[in-house]
């Protein structure tokens, strides 16, 4: 399914925008009303509405006579009533993104796009997608038909953007499961790849021992004073352990050196 819908209604309008001033304009405008509440208004001149309302806490129309618009959202409140009603509609609409793709179902031609994760503008299927993930366009597709996408993790995963397809948490847990002891003092454990809101490397003795770290986004280059992997990312070469003093010590004086 679409998203939601953008309703646009336009007219000869009295529009009245109240917080802590007021100010009243009349002219033939279009008002768009976002499915996020964010209400514009616009005239004849330049890009900037004339009034505006973001994310408004509640809209309500009525098409009684022509139609009248009130959002409201704190102490503001945008008013707005047609005089002559010249159009009053509902547009279906998606988000917008960058085509990656075209959709997998039999039933649907629509484009893939990538906003937020990847979904279809035509019947609103989505794929949660990592923010660091690169869609493949090399024409790399998985079985169902769908784009690889390629993510860090400790390696470079080349896997299907649908995780019932092809899991990342799977590549991620084949590859490094175990593969690190618990740097904790005084235990024994292996550092085992679970998803906690995200994938980490925590600890077998949780909740005994709550070690944990998030995986970064990047891929292990070496390893650590204290033992742990050193990753190289985009940002630069960090430990596993984004807080670890003697990794960032000896970072600060690699770049002194230089």
């Amino acid at each position: 399914m679409i998203d939601d819908a953008i309703r646009v209604l336009a007219g000869d309008c009295t529009v009245i925008a109240e917080g802590t001033d007021r100010s009243e304009y009349r002219g033939r405008v279009t008002t768009i009303v976002k499915p996020d509440n964010t209400v514009l208004v616009h005239d004849i001149d330049g890009y900037q509405p004339v009034a505006w309302l973001t994310r408004a806490d509640s809209v309500s129309s009525d098409r009684t006579d022509d139609f009248t618009l009130v959002a409201k959202k704190d102490t503001q409140t945008l008013r707005i009533a047609a005089h002559d009603q010249d159009g009053f509609a509902n547009y279906p609409a998606s988000a917008a993104g960058t085509p990656v793709g075209t959709c997998p179902d039999d039933d649907c031609t629509g484009s893939l796009v990538r906003s937020k994760g990847v979904r279809c503008v035509d019947c609103g299927t989505r794929y949660g997608v990592p923010a660091d993930a690169t869609i493949k366009d090399d024409q790399s597709h998985c079985e169902c038909g769908l784009p690889r996408m390629r993510v860090e993790r400790g390696l470079a995963f080349d896997v299907c953007l649908d995780r019932n397809c092809e899991s990342l948490d799977e590549a991620v847990r084949e590859a490094f499961d175990r593969e690190w002891g618990c740097p904790e003092s005084g235990c024994d454990g292996d550092l085992r790849i679970l998803r906690r809101g995200g994938l980490i490397a925590g600890c077998e003795h949780y909740p005994e021992c709550d070690t944990g770290f998030a995986m970064p986004g990047g891929v292990v280059d070496g390893e650590c004073a204290c033992g742990l992997p050193t990753f190289e990312t985009r940002s630069g070469s960090r430990c596993l352990d984004a807080t670890c003093e003697g990794h960032q010590r000896r970072q600060a004086e690699a770049t002194s050196d230089d």
